[in-house]
């Protein structure tokens, strides 16, 4: 993950544009003639050794002939020289370029030969095969798209050159403007997680839009979009809904996992909202870069006309968006105000003949309700009152957007009519919308861009509080089918496997014959009860399938009789089959408890994915499942299980009491932990997982493994979300007092005020190498919330919970090199707290494999650079800034 160098692209002072060309419609004549018509105010140097001149430029033969190091270079030359000139950019100082040429590819060799003549010079590329690149507030179309763009606050990052176009078309039909337009091509080198990371700190970018078709580094993007959606909207269409379904896996889980399922929990799980269709993601990004997220989003209508009202409450049941329930004091203030036939409710229907002052009176009384969250406001215009009046009235009330400080959504309907009041409104700097329910629509976009920031602050431990795990007892069941060549566990050991991480499941008795099956289930059925009888096969993982399950048996000779059956069917149904034995135990009886599944899979891109939904043999039909991103915590739980339907019926109705849903997050969280801890899981299923007000017990049970990973330790590497490093806190002693140690969370933004408070002019210079004498709150939020995968914090907090220190790492894109970053608050220094840090820092990093640390210090901060040589750093001027020194340390 890097964006070193890409600021070459994003805000260029001089651009290159290689195979310039004065032929007409040719792609170098296109590039060349947008640019100088889009006005860029630097440099424009064509290069191409067949002209002296084009357009009135002054022609260059090569990247050497320039007078300068252009910033950006525009390369449209055959495919074959694009290595060439690649090597030439990097030799003349040029560090960026946007290749359009396509047919640079991995079977040809010229994408590699590309990359390899880029490296040496850490020269980054966007392409190929690319429609180009628009920064419309520095005038530069370097591309030959058909138009350009006006300037605006949208980014918008594109997989499709097409896609990108179109959009450029329909933003200017409706007045959008973008801060940058990047058309990504081929994504050889830079990718939609490195434009995220710089977006993330533009300041001109107040969402990001996305068109996606593939995520090719899932870690990577997964990490920058999660530091960006912390800071700013972002926004996504993901292409490939209705995909053709994978082939199925060795496990229910296998099947039922999607690929756009697992796309669409990972874009939730990023903090990103995704949108259906091309305007969607313009409305979307409007709305949400408008507005902060909201803690809930229950809606309140006020309304003009019932009918507008019903179709928005339609949209919004639709969206599963709540409508508010209005207050009593909400309901006795409206009905002194409005006609005796308004609606007497939610949403407030003030009757067609509506004049100015009971808008304003309904609207205000609406947004003053403690229930309501957001407001919208409609008119259908009628003889009887003017739409431009009531607009005007709405719009007094405004404030940013806000009226009672609650977000307000408004809809005019009509054209001709309601035009004027819809500028009017947008004039207050109200959100206006033409139809009820693009208005509903808006109020989904920003419930559900609120519940993904609020999925984004979880940061769940890579070993939870409440799981606490047998590893051992499970590492020996692993070993042991290691030992056999299995891939799959018995139904016994999978048992066995979850119960050590929490999931509640009845012993099961081993037995290898039909009269072994009579004798244990006549010592079971000594005290009462029923038993169950099930096959035991290392080669049929789906017993059912074979009448391999057969439950409620009353007596040990029905049992005996099950298990002759059971060897029957096998027999007619799989010959050949071997059956190593059957299994007895007890039949659970749970009153009104409801069948759930719980499983794992691997999904291609993503890794580990966990799913959840109703149970039982009919899964497949009854498709009520939600899948989710380990690693999970209660909360995270909880989201999963509230996206079915079955979570609805958990919760109880009628007579049925609610199941115990703390057992059930406690089963998706020890699962979670399984995955985590054991990297050789490929696969799980618990189903059925029986639930009721009692708690939940798992009835069956499979384990898939990689017999090849088994001595792999964890936490699991592919995991695309790092969990939460929590076996790295500590305690460290200075000459003073001891201080708690841990990694960084993103709930800790709130102790920078306090601490920066305390820390001098001097010593803020001293760590961000300048004077700095504002944080805002974007910069505090990438401090703090981090993926801990690239980059990791430790803070040191006092017995008070005060923050006293911080030490910082950030790693290169290779994870061999990292940078490390100190700040003591001042009056703590002195008392070896600053040592500590640093040694802990070291120490993680050597765990992590990073092979070399380095600081960039000041050369007037002295007491940095003592502690450093005194720890064995090696201390130098820096090569190319001076008044710096570079201070690095080996680990190998």
């Amino acid at each position: 993950m890097t964006t070193r160098n890409l600021e070459f692209a994003a805000r260029p002072r001089s651009v290159a544009v290689v195979g310039a060309s004065e032929r007409v419609g040719s792609v170098g004549r296109v590039v060349l003639d947008n640019i100088v018509s889009g006005g860029f105010e630097g440099p424009i140097w064509p290069i191409n050794p067949k002209y002296r001149e084009i357009r009135g430029l002054p022609a260059f033969r090569n990247a050497a002939a320039l007078p300068a190091a252009p910033d950006l270079a525009v390369i449209v030359t055959p495919a074959e020289t694009v290595p060439g000139v690649i090597s030439e950019l990097g030799e003349r100082g040029c560090r960026a370029a946007v290749v359009i040429t396509a047919g640079l590819t991995r079977e040809n060799g010229l994408r590699q030969a590309m990359l390899d003549a880029a490296r040496p010079h850490l020269f980054r590329i966007i392409g190929p095969n690319t429609v180009g690149l628009m920064i419309p507030p520095f005038k530069l179309n370097a591309g030959f798209a058909h138009m350009a763009a006006r300037p605006g606050n949208i980014a918008l990052l594109s997989q499709s050159g097409a896609i990108a176009t179109s959009l450029i078309d329909w933003a200017a039909e409706n007045n959008v403007g973008f801060s940058h337009i990047v058309s990504l091509g081929d994504m050889a080198d830079v990718d939609v997680g490195d434009w995220l990371d710089l977006l993330a700190g533009d300041p001109a970018t107040k969402a990001i839009v996305m068109y996606l078709e593939s995520v090719t580094n899932p870690r990577k993007f997964m990490s920058a979009a999660r530091a960006a959606a912390r800071i700013k909207p972002v926004i996504a269409i993901k292409s490939g809904r209705h995909a053709a379904a994978a082939k199925a896996a060795a496990t229910h889980t296998g099947a039922l996992s999607g690929a756009d399922r697992v796309v669409d929990a990972a874009l939730r799980r990023a903090g990103i909202l995704r949108v259906d269709g091309l305007a969607e993601l313009i409305d979307a990004a409007e709305i949400t870069s408008r507005f902060p997220p909201l803690d809930r989003a229950r809606i309140g209508i006020v309304t003009n006309g019932g009918g507008a009202g019903v179709l928005a409450v339609d949209e919004l049941v639709n969206c599963r968006i709540e409508l508010a329930e209005l207050s009593p004091e909400t309901i006795k203030a409206l009905d002194a105000a409005l006609p005796p036939t308004w609606s007497k409710g939610n949403p407030v229907d003030i009757i067609g003949d509506a004049p100015p002052e009971r808008y304003r009176t309904a609207v205000s009384a609406v947004a003053a309700d403690p229930g309501v969250d957001a407001v919208m406001v409609f008119n259908c215009p009628t003889g009887l009152a003017s739409p431009i009046e009531a607009a005007t009235a709405v719009a007094e009330l405004a404030d940013k957007g806000h009226i009672g400080g609650k977000p307000v959504l408004t809809c005019w309907l009509g054209e001709h009519t309601a035009r004027i009041g819809r500028r009017a409104l947008q004039d207050a700097g109200l959100a206006s919308f033409e139809t009820p329910a693009d208005t509903a629509r808006a109020a989904a976009y920003l419930a559900d861009w609120s519940k993904a920031q609020t999925a984004l602050g979880r940061v769940p431990s890579a070993g939870s509080e409440d799981v606490d795990g047998n590893r051992k007892l499970v590492r020996g069941i692993l070993r042991e089918a290691t030992r056999e060549g299995r891939r799959m566990l018995t139904e016994p050991e999978a048992k066995s496997v979850i119960r050590a991480y929490g999931i509640d499941a009845p012993e099961v008795l081993v037995v290898r014959t039909s009269a072994e099956v009579q004798a244990t289930a006549e010592r079971l059925l000594a005290g009462g009860g029923q038993v169950a009888v099930k096959l035991l096969s290392k080669e049929i993982t789906h017993k059912s399938d074979v009448g391999g399950v057969v439950l409620s048996l009353d007596t040990a000779e029905a049992a005996a009789e099950a298990a002759r059956t059971i060897e029957k069917r096998v027999a007619k149904v799989k010959p050949g089959a071997s059956i190593d034995g059957f299994a007895v135990q007890p039949m659970v009886v749970r009153k009104q408890a409801h069948e759930l599944i719980l499983g794992m899979s691997r999904d291609p891109i993503f890794g580990p994915v966990i799913l959840f939904g109703a149970g039982g043999v009919a899964v497949e039909v009854m498709e009520d499942t939600a899948v989710g991103l380990p690693p999970m915590d209660d909360v995270l739980a909880g989201d999963l299980i509230d996206r079915t339907r079955i979570g609805r019926l958990l919760a109880g109705y009628r007579d049925r009491k609610p199941a115990d849903r703390a057992a059930i997050v406690a089963a998706l969280n020890g699962l979670s932990q399984l995955i985590i801890d054991f990297p050789c899981i490929d696969g799980v299923d618990i189903n059925p997982l029986l639930a009721n007000a009692d708690g939940a017990i798992a009835l069956d049970a499979r384990v898939e493994i990689d017999p090849a990973r088994v001595e792999e330790e964890g936490p699991e590497r592919s995991l695309v979300i790092r969990p939460y490093p929590a076996g790295w806190e500590t305690t460290v002693s200075s000459d003073r007092a001891d201080f708690h140690v841990r990694p960084i969370k993103p709930a800790d933004v709130r102790l920078y005020p306090d601490f920066l408070a305390k820390v001098s002019a001097d010593d803020i210079r001293f760590r961000f190498l300048a004077q700095r004498k504002a944080f805002p709150d974007e910069m505090l939020k990438r401090l703090t919330q981090l993926d801990y995968d690239r980059e990791i914090a430790f803070v040191a907090l006092q017995e008070t919970g005060e923050l006293a220190a911080i030490g910082r790492l950030s790693a290169d894109p290779d994870h061999v090199k990292a940078e490390y970053a100190l700040l003591v608050r001042t009056d703590l220094q002195g008392h070896g707290l600053g040592w500590a840090l640093l040694r802990h820092l070291i120490d993680y990093a050597r765990a992590d494999g990073i092979r070399r640390i380095e600081g960039i210090i000041l050369a007037d901060n002295t007491r940095m650079l003592s502690m450093c040589r005194e720890v064995g750093f090696h201390v130098e001027h820096h090569p190319q800034e001076p008044g710096l020194m570079l201070a690095s340390l080996d680990l190998d």
